[in-house]
This record gives structure tokens, C-alpha cells and sequence, in this order.
């Protein structure tokens, strides 16, 4: 392989429902011999390496600036490939596989042995999805390899939710960029602990906890999953979590104090005294545009971005859960 500094970005376009087989088979054939590739799922893009080829997997680390401890969601064409990578695989796991695969559902089994440790975070656990992108299975199919593909950002980043969000953070560190448009969902997949006999979730996601009937919640630093034991999602400007016919007084303070805030609001709710960043119908809106929202607030230089709250039901639950991580990483600087 070349070194980093020598290679060459391959940005390539391609139809998210019918992709053209030639850049499939380019993706692939880089996966193969060791290089990274930026590809999209319905989640959010994702940097991939062949997750059974610890050099490579290396290499997402080194682009990401990713601490070696935070484990990497492994991705797989179809659930059938699941024994390659989990040699032990539960009634649980099965069932959550036929519930929701392909999807964005990551589950959390016991790791086949002779996977590198630096695909699992040096941990006997392994986070494993079939993604519901037809981009994204094709090339792991033909790549004929599981693909580790954490989000193609910086670390601490927000999530790419375009190929244009990848190209800003990690263009000098791919060999090809599929481009295939917004990302369907806008958030993380939801990831839970199969290995016993109710599941447990780790990150909140696009599968909500009412999808899966679960009534309590397990996250905690150690927790074996990708996405609990860092600090995530955060543009470069403070964000405040607002009540929503809170934000426009918020705004008027801000204002006085000679501070540009932006917004990111209900729609019809009155934000006079801010930048509107995003005006969401729905939970479901505001996810797909929420990372989008944090780098446009950073492009367009407000002091603070006033995020709106939202119920804490369905999708909202994940939606606050990554604006108090955002919100919590300006409050630790």
C-alpha cells in the first residue's frame, strides 16, 4: 500500500437504489488489497476496511484520529455471514437478526477468535450489522471480506450524512468515495448486547427502544460497544438544549450580549434573534438533518447553536442523546 500522504482520492457517483457494478467492483477490489473506502448506509457514511485484515483496520483508526479502545461496528452482506465473525451465535442474536436485518441495528455477540483485536477495541466482544443500503451490501459482497465501518469523520466530528461531509474531514485518507447522496435516516444504528437472553441496549439509534419492547436502558463508559466510551457528534460551536417556545427569548439574550446564535427549531416556532439552521416538521426530519445542521452552524460562524428539545419517545430518545453528548463536549473545554 502506499503511504497515506501519496495516494489519490477516487470520488465516484453512484445510484444509492441500482449502483453502477464497475465502481462496485473498484470499492471492492480496494477493500481487498487493504485501502479505505467511504461508503454510504441508510445510517450515515461509513470508513471501510476489511475488518479481517489488521493493517488495514489500522489505517481507519490513524484517518479518524480514533482512540484504539473504541471498538469498530463490523458489516456484513447478509445475516448468513454472521458465523464468520461470531462463532457463537444466540437464539436472541437470530431473532433480532430476522426482526431487523438488513437495518440499522448493530448487535453485540461473542467475537470469533482469529478476528484482529484491533477491529473489537482489544475487547472478546464484536458489533455486527447487515446495512439496508443497496450501495454499501453490494460492495461488501463483492468485496467478499466483513467491512469495519465506523462514520467517516474525524473523531469527535459530527456524523457525515453526505459524501461532502466525508470529503471535508477525510479526503487525504481515501482511496475511493462513493457518493450516492444524503443518507436515508441521518442517525446512528442502535446497538445491543444479544449475548444473553433480553436485550440490552448500548446507543440509542434508528431502531427505538419501542421497536424492540425493551423498557430500560444500559449505557455505560465500558460499555463493549462502538459509539459509549468517547465523546461524540459536537461541531465547533457551543450548543445549548432549549425548550422550544424557550428558544426565541434565548435568542433575544444572546443578542444583547453581541452573540450571533443559530437555530435549530420546530417549524412555525418564532426564532427572531437567530440564524434558522434547520426548521424540522418531525423527529424524523430533524434526524436526517440534524448532523447536517451542526456543520452548517459551523459554516456559518454563530457563537451558539440552540438546538430545540424534543420528546424523549421514539426517535427523540436518540436525538437527545446525541445533542447532550454534543452539548457536553463544550461544556468539558
Amino acid at each position: 500500500m502506499q503511504p497515506l500522504s501519496a495516494r489519490r482520492l477516487t470520488r465516484l457517483r453512484v445510484d444509492a437504489d441500482a449502483p453502477d457494478p464497475r465502481a462496485v467492483a473498484r470499492a471492492a477490489a480496494v477493500l481487498r488489497r487493504g485501502g479505505l473506502v467511504a461508503l454510504p448506509t441508510e445510517t450515515v457514511y461509513g470508513l471501510g476496511a476489511n475488518a479481517e485484515d489488521a493493517d488495514a483496520v489500522r489505517r481507519i483508526f490513524a484517518a479518524k484520529g480514533r482512540p484504539a479502545d473504541n471498538p469498530l461496528i463490523v458489516h456484513l452482506a447478509a445475516a448468513e455471514q454472521l458465523p464468520r465473525v461470531c462463532p457463537m451465535i444466540t437464539s436472541l442474536a437470530r431473532s433480532l437478526a430476522e426482526r431487523f436485518w438488513p437495518g440499522p441495528l448493530t448487535i453485540v455477540l461473542d467475537a470469533a477468535p482469529d478476528l484482529p483485536a484491533v477491529t473489537t477495541g482489544g475487547l472478546t466482544t464484536v458489533a455486527v450489522r447487515v446495512p439496508d443500503h443497496p450501495v454499501a451490501r453490494a460492495v461488501i459482497e463483492a468485496a467478499g471480506v466483513p467491512v469495519a465501518a465506523p462514520s467517516a469523520n474525524r473523531s469527535g466530528r459530527p456524523s457525515p450524512t453526505t459524501a461532502d461531509h466525508v470529503a471535508a474531514d477525510l479526503s487525504e485518507h481515501l482511496d475511493v468515495l462513493l457518493d450516492a447522496g444524503p443518507t436515508g435516516l441521518g442517525l446512528e444504528s442502535t446497538v445491543v448486547d444479544a449475548r444473553g437472553t433480553e436485550p440490552r441496549i448500548y446507543r440509542e439509534g434508528a431502531v427505538t427502544r419501542e421497536d424492540l419492547g425493551v423498557s430500560a436502558v444500559l449505557v455505560t463508559p465500558d460499555a463493549p460497544s462502538p459509539g459509549t466510551r468517547y465523546r461524540h457528534y459536537a461541531p465547533a460551536c457551543p450548543i445549548e438544549i432549549v425548550a422550544p417556545a424557550e428558544l426565541e427569548e434565548r435568542a433575544r439574550v444572546l443578542a444583547g450580549q453581541g452573540m450571533r446564535a443559530g437555530a435549530v427549531a420546530p417549524a412555525r416556532t418564532p426564532i427572531d434573534g437567530a440564524l434558522s439552521i434547520i426548521s424540522f416538521a418531525d423527529v424524523d426530519e430533524l434526524a436526517r438533518g440534524l448532523y447536517g445542521a451542526f456543520r452548517d452552524a459551523e459554516d456559518a460562524h454563530v457563537d451558539v447553536l440552540l438546538c430545540s428539545a424534543v420528546p424523549e419517545t421514539g426517535v427523540g430518545r436518540a436525538i437527545m442523546d446525541r445533542l447532550r453528548r454534543a452539548a457536553a463536549v463544550q461544556a468539558m473545554e
